[in-house]
């Protein structure tokens, strides 16, 4: 039998908004998977190293404040430093449409905008994980 799928759900920079990571959270465990909530205000060290910690399989980043193009890559290189670049990167929040090509590319396997049924999130995790790693 396979362990639980699990996940991290990290909420990088100043965004002090965490009710849809909250509301994320509680559905992945309802689903099966075992969930890390960091908190709020992480550098990507410190999410690097809880994601290395805890042993995931998926890092779920929750950024609401604009500032994904700076922090998204820096939390995949903080990763990627740690030994961690097996993990599968997911991103939700306010992410414009032409910002997630420059996103995929960086190693962000998913962008999930606001809306998205917590059904679609889950299927895409269950079916992703354990695939290598895509983008740079």
């Amino acid at each position: 039998m396979r362990r639980p799928i699990r996940v991290l759900i990290a909420k990088p920079g100043l965004d002090g908004h965490d009710r849809g990571a909250k509301v994320l959270a509680r559905a992945l465990r309802d689903a099966g998977m075992e969930v890390i909530y960091t908190g709020l205000f992480q550098t990507p060290e410190t999410i690097a190293r809880s994601a290395v910690d805890e042993d995931v399989d998926v890092v779920g980043l929750s950024i609401l404040s604009g500032a994904h193009n700076q922090l998204v890559p820096e939390v995949v290189r903080a990763l990627r430093s740690a030994g961690k670049e097996d993990a599968l990167v997911l991103v939700g929040g306010i992410i414009p449409e032409e910002d997630i090509p420059f996103l995929k590319a960086q190693g962000v396997a998913e962008v999930f905008g606001p809306g998205t049924p917590l059904s679609e999130i889950i299927r895409f995790i269950e079916t992703h994980v354990g695939e290598p790693v895509r983008g740079a």
